[in-house]
């Protein structure tokens, strides 16, 4: 056996739920459980690492090749596709490049330190798919009907740089709102994509040091940007933990006025609060004088490195996500800023109906962890952000779960008097532990903690992954 291969035996992000699928499928006419219902039309894809050949050397679950997996509902019926996402780093034409646990040497014309993968988020930018990257890469243009990748998006050769998973798509104005980020400089960015892929406006922001942000927040009026107190360290990487934390800073969010009026984007304006990091936002809205953000804040996971992962458990400790829904409120007039914690119980990886992206809402759609030491998710909640109260759908026992998205019922799409914010289903995918066997499933949202209305065989194993999305069909 080479060291190669008995490294990858310890890790265990390349085995069981997380091992990858190896072919490129495509799948008509599915096996349903239930019934699919005749108002859901669309398409559920989710992202996520699925190594294209098998690692060289230390393999960090965020270095694998991105590869969509989407279902399609239309009329009862559903379609299944899996497709890798071709992105700068794929494949072979990535073995050169570092991965995480690689020496971060930044080669002359790159745009990315490590290898930019494609693998993190997929987002909805006018009629094609985005697939995104965490530590900023290249946009990955791909076509939802297929899944098959387009090309690897500049905005017709006016992206300065790159673009960050998490960066938003406003539903009013269609415009791509982004933001991007230097691990070793001492700025970020924030820009403006139209809906027509066309480069608007473009602001490079000043920080106190480099630092590495997740995920950003979009309200009517302005975009929230993230200065935490995480930063990105060579010695970090050489002891495999990737992100060190700075406690002796505060967290800021930076409110920036978007782009109106044929003018760019305005100043920012400055909240700190507690020393504190963030992966997801949940939502932002505006209330009279304040901003409001809803996210999600971690907490100590309570776990220490398990010497069974071999030079792998510094990772599986920071993969091990724990966080509580929280608000944020900050009044643009007096310059007050107030935390507020929702709840007390533990999730993650938040989504809402994407028509009220930046509009108050009050549904979220959750991840819960289960208590373990590795990234599974053994139910979804439904949280109430007015009171914090929650219903739980919880899975077969054995059976994890993905990020899930809201999909609006036919005719309930947008904000209009007749919408409903959780009028709709949420769809996900689901693996069994033990047989490998995966399944879409279609919730009734405002009957959460119900058995599903529909459970859709799928013709292969899902890999567990990150981010999803919902796409109405055209």
């Amino acid at each position: 056996m080479t060291t190669a291969e008995k490294l990858n035996d310890l890790n265990p992000y390349l085995q069981g739920l997380y091992a990858p699928v190896s072919e490129e499928v495509t799948a008509e006419r599915l096996v349903v459980h239930g019934e699919i219902p005749r108002d859901l039309n669309g398409l559920y894809v989710r992202n996520g690492p699925n190594p294209a050949r098998p690692p060289v050397g230390m393999h960090h679950w965020f270095d694998g090749d991105g590869m969509l997996h989407g279902i399609r509902f239309e009329d009862g019926e559903a379609r299944y596709m899996n497709r890798y996402v071709r992105a700068a780093d794929f494949g072979p034409s990535g073995d050169a490049r570092p991965g995480i646990f690689s020496r971060a040497e930044e080669a002359a014309g790159r745009t990315t330190v490590y290898r930019d993968t494609g693998n993190t988020d997929v987002i909805v930018h006018g009629d094609r798919l985005l697939a995104l990257w965490y530590v900023s890469g290249r946009p990955v243009a791909i076509d939802p009907e297929t899944l098959e990748t387009i090309r690897v998006e500049d905005f017709r050769g006016e992206l300065p740089n790159n673009v960050s998973a998490h960066s938003k798509t406003c539903p009013v104005t269609g415009e791509l709102i982004f933001f991007d980020y230097d691990l070793y400089e001492p700025f970020m960015s924030v820009g403006a994509v139209s809906a027509a892929n066309e480069l608007t406006h473009f602001k490079r922001i000043e920080l106190p040091g480099p630092r590495l942000p997740h995920d950003m927040g979009l309200t009517e009026h302005f975009a929230i940007l993230h200065d935490l107190p995480v930063v990105f360290t060579e010695q970090g990487i050489r002891n495999r933990m990737w992100q060190i934390h700075v406690a002796d800073q505060p967290t800021r969010f930076g409110v920036v006025p978007r782009p109106r009026d044929g003018n760019g984007f305005g100043k920012s304006k400055w909240f700190e609060f507690p020393t504190c990091y963030i992966y997801h936002v949940i939502n932002c809205w505006e209330e009279g004088d304040e901003v409001v953000m809803a996210a999600c804040k971690m907490v100590d996971n309570g776990l220490n490195p398990n010497p069974a992962y071999g030079p792998y458990a510094p990772m599986v400790d920071v993969l091990a996500l724990r966080a509580q829904p929280f608000l944020w409120r900050m009044n643009m007039k007096t310059g007050e800023g107030r935390e507020e914690r929702l709840d007390d119980a533990l999730s993650e990886f938040p989504v809402v109906n994407l028509d009220w992206t930046g509009a108050k809402t009050r549904s979220s759609y959750h991840v819960v962890m289960d208590d373990c030491d590795l990234q599974r998710y053994s139910a979804l909640r439904k949280y109430d952000l007015s009171t914090g109260g929650y219903a739980q759908h919880d899975f077969a026992p054995g059976v994890y779960g993905s990020e899930p998205a809201f999909a609006p019922r036919d005719g309930n799409q947008g904000r209009g008097a007749a919408a409903a914010e959780d009028d709709g289903y949420v769809v996900t995918f689901a693996t069994s532990l033990e047989t490998g066997a995966s399944e879409a499933l279609v919730i009734d949202a405002r009957d959460f903690a119900a058995p599903p209305v529909a459970r859709v065989a799928l013709p292969v194993r899902v890999p567990a992954g990150f981010h999803g999305t919902w796409a109405a069909l055209k």
